[in-house]
């Protein structure tokens, strides 16, 4: 018996914007205020419903940088602050038991 599961399929436009962003979270602080500008245009042209699983899929990517004691939540916050909004939205809806419990006193990396 073959069972038939959907797939997600990914528009060009938010193929382009995840790789923008991706490359762009990497990059450090002087490079990423340069190619700033691209990755806000690219993520212009997401519509409402690609808009959503982007900031579903950077709140997951927070989550990962999280375990690394990185936070990306500033620097988001710092390109779009609507999307940051959403990440943080999204973020709230994610399993508990994805999160990582960060003890108090570990210092935390500001990824800038």
């Amino acid at each position: 018996m073959s069972s038939i599961l959907p797939q997600l399929s990914l528009s060009p436009v938010y193929r382009h914007a995840q790789r923008l962003l991706g490359a762009w979270l990497e990059q450090g602080q002087a490079s990423a205020r340069l190619h700033a500008v691209r990755v806000r245009a690219a993520l212009a042209a997401l519509d409402p419903v690609e808009r959503h699983r982007f900031a579903r899929w950077l709140a997951w990517l927070c989550v990962a940088a999280e375990y690394r004691r990185v936070d990306l939540g500033t620097r988001i916050r710092r390109l779009d602050a609507a999307l940051s909004r959403a990440v943080e939205a999204a973020r709230a809806t994610l399993p508990r038991s994805a999160r990582p419990l960060l003890p108090a006193t570990t210092p935390r990396i500001r990824h800038a």
